[in-house]
């Protein structure tokens, strides 16, 4: 906002190049896990939605939910994946292919191989 002075008050007017410091602009990050909830859930991400922080992580938590329902929620994450290869390195061993299919199979091939 822009003071100006008139003789005996104050009077404020809007300033033309206000900056919406409050609207702040979406990371990769969430736009990333956004797009990966919109392939699971069939749902596409509307525009206005990927013009504001706050209103995409309001998407986000009204459509995450598909995320456990998809094909790919059994998979075992990445991370998983490699730490469990990282095992089957040091024990000389191969994972088995129907881990790579299953969370829990993977988890309890990586217990009893640790």
């Amino acid at each position: 906002m822009q003071l100006t002075m008139n003789l005996d008050k104050i009077v404020t007017q809007p300033d033309t190049t206000s900056n919406d410091y409050y609207k702040l602009p979406i990371t990769e990050k969430q736009l990333n896990y956004a797009r990966h909830i919109s392939v699971a859930s069939g749902n596409a991400i509307p525009w206005e939605v990927q013009q504001d922080r706050n209103d995409l992580s309001r998407w986000i938590d009204v459509n995450k939910a598909a995320l456990k329902t998809s094909k790919f929620a059994n998979y075992p994450s990445s991370k998983q994946v490699a730490f469990a290869e990282r095992v089957a390195r040091l024990k000389r061993r191969q994972v088995p292919h129907e881990c790579f299919k299953d969370r829990t199979l993977m988890s309890r091939w990586i217990d009893s191989n640790l």
